[in-house]
């Protein structure tokens, strides 16, 4: 039988997302409740919800409150990806995840993709930035590349995707990632993570952060709590 270490703290590694087109404000509520209930370390939904989200997480201190930047697609200006960082300080922000250029990374302009996250993470002014890949889109190679660029521009985090594409993360993905991070930066997956086990097959390949909705996130939590008999 499979050893699920450290049980009691997985939420603490889970950032809870409402992240889809059609969410609802009464969503993020439940969102909301859920982050309390379960003690989840972070919260994002869409930007046009961000204010709202923040004053709900006020009765909620324990979880922070993501930014997305540049979400979904990564191929906003560099200077309208500082407008969502500079409105994330305004509300409080704890953390930033943004999608990269992703179309300049597979042009070849890596400088362009550098600059950009560089600049984030300058905005953010300490805070931790995740840089979304959108693995889904890449080739192992162009993964490489990215989250080479990624470490060296300063990011907290390398995240696989936003959610958004129909290829999900995998282990191999994670394992792919972790060998040219190393321990210069963590690594955070997103996308088609659904279940107990692939959280802990990718947490064995180097992963220490887990991007899930809603639905997915509680489930998961509801089988951890069974395992712990709560």
């Amino acid at each position: 039988m499979r050893e699920y270490k450290d049980l009691e703290n997985l939420s603490r590694m889970i950032d809870i997302s409402a992240v889809r087109t059609d969410v609802t404000v009464k969503e993020i509520d439940t969102l909301v409740e859920m982050a309390k209930k379960y003690n989840f370390i972070a919260a994002f939904v869409m930007p046009v919800f961000e204010e709202y989200l923040a004053e709900k997480l006020k009765e909620v201190p324990n979880t922070k409150l993501g930014i997305a930047v540049g979400f979904p697609s990564g191929a906003e200006p560099t200077k309208m990806k500082i407008i969502g960082v500079e409105d994330g300080h305004k509300l409080g922000a704890d953390e930033f995840d943004m999608v990269i250029n992703v179309g300049a990374l597979k042009s070849g302009m890596y400088d362009v993709v550098s600059d950009d996250i560089k600049a984030v993470v300058d905005a953010a002014d300490g805070k931790p930035v995740k840089s979304i890949l959108e693995i889904a889109y890449l080739t192992d190679d162009e993964i490489k590349r990215a989250s080479e660029i990624a470490v060296k521009s300063g990011v907290t985090f390398v995240k696989t995707g936003t959610g958004w594409a129909d290829k999900p993360t995998t282990v191999e993905t994670i394992k792919l990632i972790k060998s040219v991070v190393g321990n210069d930066a963590k690594i955070k997956a997103a996308g088609g993570v659904r279940s107990l086990d692939t959280v802990y097959d990718m947490i064995d390949a180097g992963c220490s952060r887990f991007g899930i909705g809603l639905t997915s996130a509680v489930k998961i939590m509801e089988d951890a709590y069974k395992i712990l008999g709560k």
